[in-house]
């Protein structure tokens, strides 16, 4: 393949190519709290160290603040209304289907990966859980020996024509961990040096899971444990030659009453209450393969009305309810946060800092909540940490940044 060194130009934006190799690593459910207070405790040294030569700065998060739209907006420099993931789950009125939101099909904008790759870069991506793998890899061309995309969760079933590897075990020394643990994420950076020293990629994205940060608080001896691995990580990451850019998909907050239950609004039984059973369907686009750790219940859900005169209503008596936080119509809710309006219900609702919604109680299966809930989706899980091993240009200290301009700062404005 030919090496174009030029910048790229992708979905209104233009990269620089990157001096070193570059690593963004996307820590899911990393609310600023939990580096602030490792750091605190002595145990994230060398994060402690890069900011004295880097940067640690503040960004805004996509809302929902759920993980597909998010990744995908990171990994395409754009917000879900130009790449139209808005959430992990929603619903197709024409169909009358509700649709996990992992398919690439239903992507509406290219990756940074994909215009690298067709520059002659090399690419790596790794994430936790196979539900983002076809999405962050979408539109590479694999088995050329320039882009390898694999989960950790299914490390073990890869292959060159659809992954860009085979065995991508077979880079290291241990199991496949569980898709609920802390394992699943320190698979990823293991795995992440090994292909940095085999691969030399120009560009490695890394995304972690959040299964600790659903189950612990900053500071706690878990948490610290978690970010004392991420440290030694990219301090690994670093010597091997990286640059490092870091950010989250979102923050973490607690959602429970003071006996351990999930402060829950069921707002499909309030509803149907109020007007009717058919007169409404609520979505929680938290929803995806894997909610044992927090039951599908977050802070940002979406209502499809059946009768349209009835909106107004509807969300006057929504505003009225305990916990709410913020109450849009579909033009709203899409305009406030950029998202995709053919993807969104009639109303959009964001519930307070310590509440969630769900829908009906008996489709919630809370079984698996060993620990009092702590999840995410509204707007006060939006700031998020921004990260970089070099130092950022001045006039970036003070900007309204956004997580998903993490690349633009990383190759064309740090120093």
């Amino acid at each position: 393949m030919t090496m174009n060194k030029q910048p790229i130009h992708i979905n209104d934006r233009q990269y620089q190519w990157p001096k070193k190799p570059l690593v963004v690593i996307c820590m899911d459910g990393s609310e600023p709290a939990y580096i602030e207070q490792a750091i605190n405790a002595n145990v994230m040294p060398f994060t402690e160290k890069m900011f004295k030569t880097g940067a640690n700065l503040r960004a805004k998060c996509v809302v929902p603040s759920f993980t597909n739209p998010n990744n995908l907006s990171i990994v395409t420099g754009a917000p879900p209304s130009i790449h139209g993931i808005c959430g992990n789950y929603y619903y197709d009125k024409k169909n009358d289907q509700e649709v996990l939101m992992n398919d690439p099909a239903l992507m509406r904008a290219d990756t940074i990966f994909k215009a690298f790759q067709n520059a002659g870069a090399t690419i790596a991506i790794i994430t936790a859980k196979d539900k983002l793998r076809k999405q962050l890899g979408h539109g590479l061309t694999y088995g050329t020996g320039t882009a390898v995309c694999f989960s950790s969760e299914k490390a073990d079933q890869t292959n060159l024509a659809e992954h860009g590897i085979d065995h991508a075990d077979q880079l290291l020394n241990r199991p496949i961990p569980s898709v609920y643990s802390a394992d699943l994420s320190e698979y990823i950076f293991a795995a992440g040096v090994e292909l940095l020293k085999s691969m030399q990629p120009d560009v490695m994205y890394l995304s972690t899971t959040d299964y600790v940060q659903h189950k612990h608080a900053p500071g706690t001896t878990e948490a610290n444990a978690f970010y004392t691995m991420m440290d030694s990580y990219f301090e690994q990451l670093h010597n091997l030659g990286a640059d490092l850019a870091m950010t989250a998909d979102h923050g973490m907050n607690a959602k429970h009453l003071p006996n351990g239950e999930p402060d829950a609004l069921y707002l499909a039984d309030v509803l149907d209450k109020k007007f009717g059973p058919s007169s409404t369907r609520v979505i929680c686009p938290i929803t995806d393969p894997y909610v044992v750790h927090h039951g599908a219940l977050g802070s940002f859900v979406t209502v499809y009305v059946t009768d349209a005169s009835s909106i107004n209503n509807i969300i006057t008596y929504i505003k009225s309810l305990d916990g709410i936080d913020q109450v849009y119509t579909n033009d709203e809710g899409c305009k406030e946060f950029q998202l995709l309006n053919q993807r969104m219900g009639d109303i959009i609702v964001v519930s307070e800092k310590n509440k969630v919604i769900g829908t009906r109680r008996s489709d919630h299966d809370l079984s698996g909540l060993k620990e009092p809930l702590r999840s995410h989706g509204g707007i006060s899980e939006q700031t998020v940490p921004l990260m970089f091993s070099r130092p950022v240009k001045d006039e970036f200290t003070s900007k309204q940044l956004r997580n998903f301009d993490i690349f633009d700062i990383a190759l064309n404005h740090t120093n």
